[in-house]
């Protein structure tokens, strides 16, 4: 598939495409002045243009977005771009075949310039949205909803309850008197029913007995439906739940009132099975924070966890130890043996450095051969203790390339807040001194910093995806 880009590791590329082959949304990566690099092969099924003519398109805006909000989107993902900050919005896709697709986008910028895009197939819900808004215009038309059903003719029944079956989404209406007035068979696939289950005529106490049965935390779901029938608001925001079984859905709900000003006939739920959004969504995100090569943390989800343990340490007035290496060697490998033999080198020391460290120990691989350890409430004793088990377990590794056999040693910086530091990036530079210094002493060894805690301090690059490099 070359529209998609393959990663170093077979094995990865392999599990990249089989991810995106059953992506059933649409998930795009765009370069820094919105040129599309990579597009899912899920935009086929969606608009009939295959992934890589979407590639290849001069201006891919023009390929896929309908005619009437193409400024419109451009404009949004210009200003996504420029600003850095995620936006959410809806607009219409034109299909090879001259039809239009509504599509919720999420439009997110990426890490070192461009944006990703995760768009959602709403045509459905825009359907359903127009179908029940024309019943509800019906029913208003009538004296009261229970009339409705009862007078319209069995023909005007079935033809309604056909198209509602249709609908993927879960379909329920309560009554004025809290009992059951339609129900859809999606409603019933949700809610695990047997398809032949007859819920009309039920009052609402029968339903919220099914939430033990089937609910993850039923007295948290119970709690947010009493909340919203409690109150004021004509239309619910969005509340999302999960099932014993694994599965997460999300419900919304919407008053329907009568013709009389102030009269309510009833409050209809709509519920949506999102599972697969989610996990796809999960697994994406996952992808991202990691590695492709050794699969640890990148050099992102370092400073994330970086700010994170900081603020919980200062908080509790605890201490946060950082270890800062890279590998002396590593670079005459590279340029002997080839990058094949450089990332055997990196990929044996994540799986050997991942036996070394402890469970509340999380190591990350910040770029090149540079990684980072960030030890919650190390001890100074227990982090040159720690650093010292680094450095012989990275000396201890022999490879063996063209016959010949080669090895690396590390060199370690330490760090620890608030000793040497009290923020971040001051940390960092901190550990950067003390590794810099290790070099200097002779490599294959750790420092400890000299810095204190109330210098001030700032790190090479204020870039967290923009690796520094450091001469072998």
């Amino acid at each position: 598939m070359s529209a998609f880009p393959g990663p170093g590791n077979p094995e990865d590329a392999e599990l990249l495409a089989e991810i995106a082959l059953g992506v059933r949304s649409v998930e795009a990566v765009f370069r820094p002045g919105l040129s599309l690099r990579w597009i899912s092969p899920s935009i086929e099924a969606l608009t009939g243009f295959g992934a890589e003519e979407c590639v290849a398109a001069a201006d891919p805006f023009d390929l896929l977005v309908f005619e009437d909000d193409r400024v419109f989107c451009r404009r949004m993902a210009q200003r996504v771009e420029a600003e850095g900050r995620a936006q959410t919005f809806e607009l219409r896709l034109s299909a090879r075949d001259g039809q239009t697709v509504w599509v919720e986008t999420h439009w997110r910028p990426r890490a070192g310039g461009g944006l990703r895009l995760s768009a959602e197939h709403v045509q459905t819900r825009k359907a359903t949205e127009f179908t029940l808004l024309e019943t509800v215009t019906e029913l208003r038309r009538q004296e009261a909803l229970r009339e409705l059903y009862l007078v319209r003719s069995n023909d005007e029944r079935q033809r309604l309850s056909a198209l509602l079956n249709l609908i993927r989404l879960g379909i329920l209406f309560i009554d004025q008197d809290r009992r059951v007035l339609y129900h859809n068979r999606a409603m019933l696939e949700i809610w695990g029913y047997p398809p032949d289950t007859v819920l009309v005529g039920c009052r609402d106490a029968v339903l919220k007995e099914r939430a033990p049965v089937v609910l993850a935390d039923p007295t948290a779901y119970l709690a947010h439906i009493a909340s919203t029938v409690r109150g004021k608001q004509s239309i619910s925001e969005e509340y999302e739940f999960h099932f014993a079984d694994g599965r997460i859905v999300t419900d919304r709900s919407a008053v329907v009132a009568g013709e009389e000003a102030g009269r309510r006939i009833g409050r209809l739920w709509i519920y949506e099975d999102v599972t697969l959004a989610r996990r796809t969504s999960m697994q994406l995100v996952e992808l991202a924070e990691r590695d492709e090569l050794t699969g640890l943390y990148n050099r992102r989800r370092f400073h994330e966890e970086l700010g994170r343990m900081l603020a919980d340490a200062e908080r509790r007035g605890g201490r946060l130890g950082l270890l800062a290496f890279d590998l002396d060697g590593f670079k005459p490998i590279n340029d002997s043996f080839g990058h094949q033999a450089g990332d055997e080198v990196l990929v044996r020391l994540a799986i050997e450095l991942g036996r070394t460290v402890r469970r509340n120990e999380t190591l990350f691989r910040i770029g090149g051969d540079e990684f980072a350890l960030l030890v919650p409430e190390g001890s100074a004793d227990g982090l040159r203790e720690l650093a010292h088990r680094l450095v012989e377990t990275v000396g201890a590794m022999r490879f063996v390339f063209e016959g010949r056999e080669a090895g690396v040693t590390a060199s370690v910086g330490i760090a620890r807040f608030p000793d040497n530091a009290r923020e971040g990036e001051a940390l960092v530079a901190a550990a950067d001194e003390a590794l810099y210094r290790a070099k200097s002493a002779g490599r294959n060894r750790a420092e400890v910093s000299g810095r204190r805690g109330d210098e001030s301090a700032r790190m090479p690059s204020s870039n967290p995806d923009e690796p520094a490099s450091r001469e072998d």
